[in-house]
């Protein structure tokens, strides 16, 4: 079940008291021990005696390092099966809270408390946990639902215009392999005003789709996989990002790689032009396009070689649409339709 808050010291409070556990550990980043931490600590009793973890911000900081680091930390600290864990940040953080806490002696309850859009659409819900690995995303991780999700909706207005745009690229996709009517609604809404009872309305819609999705398939053996319609190419763009000295926010990465895995879907199923057409200009209007030239694209390539969604070693996997709300998933393209669906992005 997921709380959207609007009253997080409220909510956490009432739901700290229905847990058993012998003790509380809660994590965060520099940014959220910095913006919500404190104002937990003054109307949340139950974290002053809580042990606190926390770790740099930032993708680069979600690793196989920091998550030993970690497991450390509970060791020293007597945690036990019994613990509670609490994620309070972003993705970043409820990847990989989520991920310490599912595997250390073999899984402990964990609640995300989700503090930015990206995570509240993305990584919070839905049971994923993962470290990044040798350059991939996610690449170590489980299947493991955390106890509680709580959006903190409160939080939301700490985040500059490019977080809450990245957390919003997240919202289109769900939109595009939900229906029209949502990818509509979604595209027609205000991003630059972000009027926030707009915005939760959109987002409780949001989580429903992607809730009803995850509860057919938690495991990501078939309708998943939609979730990861613009990831393949997506991530690829992201993890290089990493080599430069300009990192790329993930939900700026899923917006390009979702145009252009809609080109691919155009040239392979079908899918409407004049859809592809807005989407590209609404993609170019407010997030711009990658810094990214020719000269990467064996880069690219390379890295959705590897990437973990990949059925054979042979063969790229992606999930397209013939229409909007009309999911492809286990679809896959040649090397020079890639290298021309990324030309599509860059170049129109």
């Amino acid at each position: 079940m997921t709380i959207i808050s609007s009253d997080i010291s409220q909510d956490l409070n009432r739901l700290l008291t229905e847990y058993d556990y012998d003790l509380l550990f809660v994590l965060t980043d520099t940014n959220t021990q910095h913006n919500c931490l404190h104002l937990l600590q003054r109307k949340v009793p139950a974290i002053n005696n809580a042990i606190q973890l926390n770790v740099p911000a930032g993708d680069e900081h979600k690793t196989i390092e920091t998550a030993i680091h970690l497991w450390s930390e509970l060791g020293k600290n007597g945690a036990t099966r019994h613990s509670l864990f609490l994620n309070i940040g972003g993705g970043m953080i409820t990847d990989l809270g989520g991920f310490v806490a599912s595997t250390y002696k073999r899984g402990m309850k964990y609640i995300n408390v989700s503090t930015t859009l990206l995570g509240a659409v993305d990584a919070a819900t839905g049971g994923k946990t993962a470290v990044n690995f040798n350059g991939l995303k996610n690449e170590i991780g489980v299947f493991q639902l955390p106890a509680q999700v709580i959006v903190a909706t409160d939080f939301f207005a700490t985040l500059s215009p490019d977080n809450l745009l990245s957390g919003y690229a997240e919202m289109i996709k769900h939109a595009l392999i939900s229906s029209v009517e949502d990818w509509k609604n979604t595209l027609n809404f205000d991003v630059q005003t972000f009027n926030k009872e707009k915005l939760v309305l959109l987002l409780k819609r949001n989580i429903e789709i992607k809730t009803q999705i995850v509860e057919q398939d938690p495991k990501e053996q078939g309708i998943r996989k939609a979730l990861n319609f613009g990831h393949t190419i997506g991530h690829a763009i992201e993890s290089y990002s990493y080599t430069t000295p300009h990192p790329i926010l993930h939900g700026y990465a899923v917006l390009w790689g979702m145009i252009a895995e809609l080109y691919l879907s155009h040239i392979k199923l079908g899918f409407p032009k004049a859809v592809l057409i807005d989407m590209l200009s609404f993609a170019k209007q407010h997030y711009g396009i990658p810094a990214i030239s020719c000269k990467s694209y064996e880069t690219l390539y390379n890295l959705m070689m590897h990437d973990k969604k990949n059925l054979d070693v042979q063969h790229i996997n992606f999930t397209l649409l013939s229409d909007v709300g009309k999911i492809a998933i286990n679809q896959t393209a040649t090397k020079e339709e890639i290298f021309e669906a990324i030309d599509f992005l860059l170049n129109n």
